[in-house]
């Protein structure tokens, strides 16, 4: 395990120091025109900047208490992400140019015809160069602005979305129920408890009669969600609020001493959802009554078909002693669930309410056009979907993962109104 640490930091070091010399040759063509002295100051800063993220790269992998700090673990490998990203652009547009020019000069080579019209393209070259030196760093600039915003600025950005709801059997009783969902709040990447507690007073200022919380409550440990537990123990309702697991929830995404040790994560995880005064639904259902009528919740454990994500959910137990009902309403984390089971055979089900995609954390959304790296993976991954009798709602999600921060698709609060007509 050490060797193979060794060997990725190594990896890792010399990645970096390639892009950062590759990279390089495009500031050299922009500065062609400056005095020496000004470009041995840029090299200096430039490789100066390289070896400072080096260093707190390194420092995260290899300094107990730096690797240990949560705050500057997300930070150091946010904007290494960022700038490389932004860097990775600028080599792809070099390299476009150099497989340009190497074809040129093959065929040169081959037909040997050096004319002067040569000279000519020649001196385009160094013209093109520029241009292309100029759209890389142009191009590698947006990504750089706007991710380095989302991090200080998207991440807490919470907003609420109303959702109308028709359900054409909801019972009168249930005409107008104002119903909450939240989902990955993903507590192990918060660090601004004053920013989640204005996400949490605006759940409150919706006074909803019900409340449904799709999954991931924490990234990987039980005890990334003490911390906020005060805040989240504050979401009630009327109602009732109900809970399930996403695949986050069930400590897979780290290493355990012992398989007893992980078990034990769980079981705590059950208790402070139970403290919480949440109903964790591990495929299973209940009923709500108002007014002599009644319809039907039903809550799954995580079931994915993307990847290797768990398919813990086991919907006929879900359903199994549910009641003769004139609405279904599930809670499944993954939209997936949906996609391959649900709406295939599960046709009684009337709504769905899912999350796990995040929407990416980055994208559009400009008036009815959403545009997200999200959706090349999942059919279905932000906002409400038909299939059918049947509907789907992915939440973007509440809190973020990997990348500290949101672009074009913000954290969300969804606040449906239950409707028969």
């Amino acid at each position: 395990m050490h060797e193979f640490k060794i060997m990725m930091t190594l990896s890792m070091m010399v990645f970096f120091i390639l892009i950062d010399i590759y990279t390089w040759q495009a500031f050299k063509i922009l500065f062609n025109n400056k005095s020496a002295q000004f470009i041995k100051r840029s090299k200096r800063f430039y490789f100066g900047a390289t070896l400072f993220f080096a260093i707190l790269f390194l420092m995260q992998l290899w300094i107990p208490y730096f690797e240990s700090n949560k705050l500057f673990k997300i930070y150091t490998g946010a904007f290494v992400f960022v700038i490389y990203l932004s860097k990775f652009l600028v080599v792809i547009f070099l390299l476009v140019e150099d497989i340009q020019r190497l074809i040129r000069w093959v065929i040169k080579k081959i037909t040997s015809t050096l004319t002067t019209n040569s000279a000519v393209e020649s001196d385009n070259k160094i013209s093109r160069a520029k241009f292309i030196s100029q759209a890389g760093t142009i191009t590698a600039a947006v990504p750089l602005v706007m991710l380095s915003k989302g991090i200080f600025k998207g991440a807490y950005d919470y907003k609420v979305i109303n959702v109308p709801l028709y359900l054409p059997n909801l019972p009168s009783a249930f005409n107008g129920l104002k119903l909450v969902q939240v989902s990955d709040i993903h507590s192990g990447s918060f660090f601004d408890k004053d920013a989640v507690k204005r996400g949490i007073d605006m759940i409150h200022d919706v006074k909803a009669d019900l409340i449904f919380f799709t999954g991931d409550l924490v990234n990987s440990r039980t005890d990334e969600a003490y911390d906020y537990a005060d805040i989240f123990s504050t979401i009630k309702a009327p109602m009732g609020v109900f809970s399930t697991f996403g695949n986050h929830d069930y400590g897979d995404y780290t290493s355990w001493p012992t398989p007893q040790a992980k078990e034990k994560n769980l079981a705590d995880l059950v208790q402070v959802h139970k403290d919480l005064g949440w109903h964790l639904m591990r495929n299973e259902n209940v009923t709500l009554e108002k007014d002599m009528q009644r319809i039907g919740i039903i809550g799954v454990e995580n079931w994915g078909d993307r990847g290797r994500f768990q398919k813990f959910g086991d919907i006929d137990k879900a359903k199994s002693g549910l009641p003769d009902v004139p609405v279904k309403l599930l809670l499944s984390h993954d939209p997936s669930h949906f996609d391959s089971v649900i709406s295939k055979s599960h046709h009684d089900i009337d709504a769905t309410f899912a999350g796990h995609t995040h929407g990416f954390q980055f994208g559009i959304e400009i008036g009815k056009f959403k545009w997200s790296p999200s959706q090349y993976i999942y059919p279905h991954w932000a906002g409400l979907y038909r299939e059918g009798t049947q509907q789907l709602y992915v939440n973007r999600g509440f809190g973020f993962i990997g990348y500290p921060g949101r672009v074009g698709i913000l954290p969300e609060i969804t606040v449906f109104e239950l409707k028969n007509s």
